[in-house]
């Protein structure tokens, strides 16, 4: 019974989503923008100039091996336009993982709803609807004469309530993407921070005067590491130089704390407060980094105290 409760109360989890998350097997969610009606416009106005133009170059090909004449010509040409758009969607979905040129230009991609693995059979039914929601439609639509209005505002209507789908849910699935169980979303912009190990101070010359011992080094573990890190990108914006003016006392009270803890007897100049925090980070960073290639990771500071009790 309470078995039941879990797994009910885990599906309803699952249920209440919202928009822009989604949860992968893994159970951790993620956040992920869904792709408004805009850019994925854009998108595919972008995959149908692709395919026109191939269109187009296969077709002047054709016309100049004389292989069809002028009566079968605009038949022939929407021939061409099918047999290689439907083969570029499918395939370059299956090759970018989601992603046609289109959406590899405007940095959207198609995901799988339930958070699994974007399978085969999703791209190819997801394409294939789309051929009946607009392409094949339109197709009817243009080759049909001015003696079949009905005809003709059938299919308008029926393409505008294609269009219309994506308006109707919070995820702007079309009917493809609700039958294969997909939808579209931004692609997350990677931000990466620059390695605050290989940062440099106006004259870093000056930090070669700070120097460690391996025992003064033994006092801190990764979580001061990784406080002081904290720090130092705050006081630097994680790219310019150590502000020598900022929070002049905080980093004078973190010096003398730093030599107290280690027994650093030399005294630093306040001038010289951020040389003396880059050169113990560095080393503190090494030293910690060795310890942990045989084996020893120390967390925190209370490691000691923690080994004593073992």
């Amino acid at each position: 019974m309470i078995g039941r409760r879990k797994n009910a109360g885990r599906r309803g989890a699952i249920d209440r989503v919202p928009v822009d998350r989604i949860l992968p097997p893994e159970g951790v969610p993620l956040t992920l923008r869904v792709a408004g009606i805009g850019v994925r416009l854009g998108a595919q106005i972008t995959d149908v100039l692709l395919t026109v133009a191939g269109a187009v170059a296969a077709f002047i090909l054709v016309t100049a091996l004389g292989v069809v004449g002028p009566e079968g010509a605009f038949a022939i040409a929407m021939l061409l336009f099918f047999a290689i758009r439907v083969p570029y969607y499918v395939l370059a979905e299956l090759i970018w993982n989601g992603q046609t040129l289109g959406k590899r230009m405007m940095k959207i991609k198609v995901v799988s709803h339930d958070g699994g693995p974007l399978t085969t059979h999703a791209i190819v039914l997801r394409n294939l609807m789309k051929e009946a929601e607009v392409f094949l439609p339109m197709t009817l639509i243009l080759m049909l004469d001015g003696e079949a209005p009905v005809e003709a505002l059938l299919g308008l209507a029926w393409i505008l309530i294609c269009l219309l789908v994506p308006l109707m849910n919070r995820y702007r699935m079309r009917l493809g993407d609700l039958m294969a169980g997909t939808h579209v979303i931004h692609l997350p912009v990677p931000i990466l921070l620059k390695d605050l190990a290989v940062a440099r101070l106006p004259g870093s010359a000056n930090e070669e005067r700070f120097t460690f011992l391996p025992h003064q080094l033994d006092h801190y573990g990764a979580f001061e590491l990784q406080t002081l890190e904290t720090l130092l990108r705050v006081e630097t914006g994680a790219n310019g130089p150590w502000d020598a003016g900022a929070n002049g006392a905080t980093k004078a009270a973190i010096v003398e704390r730093i030599r107290r803890k280690i027994g650093y007897s030399n005294p630093v100049a306040p001038a010289d407060h951020g040389a003396f925090l880059w050169a113990f980070y560095n080393a503190q960073r090494q030293h910690l980094e060795q310890r942990q290639l045989f084996g020893d990771r120390r967390e925190d500071k209370h490691f000691a105290e923690q080994e004593a009790d073992r």
